[in-house]
């Protein structure tokens, strides 16, 4: 695993919302750089980018027309590269977003592949034989027809301007299908390598893959889309050994063993990501839930990956409702103590450090539909177009949040206990304490069936509890490894009032302690307040 994961801090960046810097109302890269410097001073040192390819953007730019180009809107080829060696120069490394599985429909490749001849994109991508179709497989969202020379059905992955690529399927059972180690789907896997490798020649650090579970068809126990993923692994530990691989997988325990450095907990699958930040959300003070099956899925999967691998947690990403529809800002505060001080990287989507609501009543955009409400300009400031853009407020990419009290980075910069201010502290934290590492290991004290959850980070310099208590009543936790602790950081500013085992928390309050080592007390700079108490 690459060394600098150790210390990751992720922001995701939606391309077309995060700043306009050459006034046509959407987001570029001129204008991501000149935002360098606030992600630099909120702690950030890893960026994922979501597709900045040339598009159709039928699907936000997850239908791709040139994977070896990129969008005019945001800028070319050379103004990445120099926007990657500006992140580089301020300690940021880079991920692109890689659209593995399928392309758009105005592709030149699956242009060729319509026609009714035979050529070097025939089978690449799946096409039916015979017509009209009904019958779909597993993996294959449809099967579209009538929209080429040659007969058949191309399959579709999830718009139906997104025909898939052709990586075989596990089952073959019918003659127009490839095995997954057939030449035809080898070949369409060494055209991935090829685009990765141009991107990273280009100066990226690695790739977050869209799909990256899907891409043999019929593959029910993934045991050929895992051995896909394992060539690939091997290729770049080859070539570029310091290249990292994300996966949106939603199952560590497959997508870690397909050789990824790390899976996100996601909305959908197994994890129950949903627990802790939206569906009826632990961290809430009003919903009574609680984590015991998030728990009780993490402990496993942390167990079978432990040093294979890391299991990181979103605030967010593009396709869920921001998580400010279901916390209040006080909540989030919470929400942000857990995912700061959890093992693998943590993920903060643009706008959720400030606490960016979620738009309601948007009209679809770029395929979003109801994502739309979460792709919303970046609220920099209080003035025109919250400070995204220089454009007339109808040129926007999307409107900006119109109500009187919404939140922007210029105004919690200088509000001291803003949410901002909150998770650049807890970044800090994380920075300054080696038992908050992506690797270093954790104990849950409690089994998330009640309040408060507790649990302990460490590694051999030092052993942290975290306790948090999103319940509107004061809880009392105790344990035997309290004994002999020195405060870090709590919610309130003052230090645990019961000496040796109990530790008390105020409704919606939270510890940071450091246990059983009096003689190695934090570096972590004190506030003035916290030096008063």
């Amino acid at each position: 695993m690459s060394h600098w994961l150790e210390h990751a801090i992720f922001y995701q960046i939606y391309p077309a919302s995060f700043k306009d810097g050459n006034g046509d109302g959407i987001g570029d890269f001129w204008g991501i750089g000149e935002k360098i410097g606030y992600l630099k001073d909120l702690g950030i040192n890893a960026i994922w980018m979501n597709p900045c390819y040339d598009s159709s953007f039928y699907d936000g730019g997850y239908d791709v027309k040139d994977y070896y180009k990129t969008a005019s809107r945001y800028g070319s080829n050379e103004d990445l590269r120099n926007l990657i060696h500006l992140f580089h120069e301020n300690g940021i490394r880079v991920l692109l977003d890689l659209v593995a599985g399928h392309t758009a429909i105005d592709h030149p490749w699956f242009q060729a592949s319509c026609k009714d001849e035979v050529n070097d994109c025939t089978n690449r991508y799946i096409w039916q034989a015979g017509g009209p179709w009904a019958k779909n497989y597993p993996g294959i969202a449809a099967f579209l027809c009538g929209i080429s020379e040659r007969p058949g059905a191309v399959g579709v992955n999830c718009f139906s301007t997104q025909p898939a690529l052709n990586y075989g399927f596990g089952n073959v059972t019918e003659n127009w299908q490839f095995s997954a180690d057939s030449p035809e789907a080898e070949s369409t896997r060494l055209l991935l390598q090829d685009i990765m490798s141009f991107w990273l020649d280009l100066g990226c650090d690695g790739f977050r893959v869209d799909m990256a579970g899907s891409l043999v068809k019929d593959d029910p126990d993934y045991r050929c889309t895992i051995r896909l993923w394992q060539k690939v692994r091997a290729f770049l530990d080859n070539k570029y050994p310091d290249a990292v691989l994300i996966s949106e997988w939603g199952n560590p325990l497959q997508a870690i063993e397909a050789g990824f450095h790390m899976d996100f907990l996601l909305h959908v699958g197994p994890t129950h990501y949903m627990d802790l930040f939206r569906t009826n959300p632990y961290f809430s003070l009003s919903s009574g839930s609680n984590l015991k099956e998030f728990i009780r899925y993490y402990r496993d999967a942390y167990d079978k990956t432990k040093g294979k691998g890391l299991i990181c947690i979103p605030s967010g990403n593009h396709d869920m409702i921001r998580m400010r529809e279901s916390l209040s800002p006080e909540e989030m505060k919470l929400a942000f103590v857990f995912l700061l001080t959890m093992p693998g990287c943590p993920f903060i989507y643009y706008g959720d450090e400030i606490g960016m609501r979620y738009l309601h009543g948007l009209k679809s955009k770029e395929g979003a539909y109801e994502r739309t409400g979460s792709r919303t300009p970046m609220q920099w400031t209080g003035g025109d177009n919250a400070g995204f853009s220089e454009a007339s407020p109808e040129s926007l990419y999307l409107p900006v949040d119109t109500s009187e009290d919404r939140p922007d980075v210029l105004t919690q910069l200088r509000e001291e206990g803003s949410l901002l201010r909150h998770v650049q502290l807890l970044i800090q934290l994380r920075k300054h304490h080696s038992a908050l590492r992506s690797t270093s290991g954790i104990r849950f004290l409690t089994d998330g069936s009640g309040y408060p959850l507790v649990y302990e980070r460490w590694d051999e310099k030092e052993k942290l509890l975290i306790a948090i208590n999103p319940s509107p009543e004061p809880v009392t936790f105790s344990h035997e490894s309290i004994g002999n602790t020195d405060e870090i950081l709590t919610g309130d500013g003052k230090i645990p009032a019961d000496s040796q085992v109990r530790l008390n928390l105020p409704p919606s309050g939270f510890a940071v302690i450091q246990v059983n080592r009096p003689d190695c007390f934090s570096a972590f700079p004190l506030t003035a307040e916290q030096e008063s108490v």
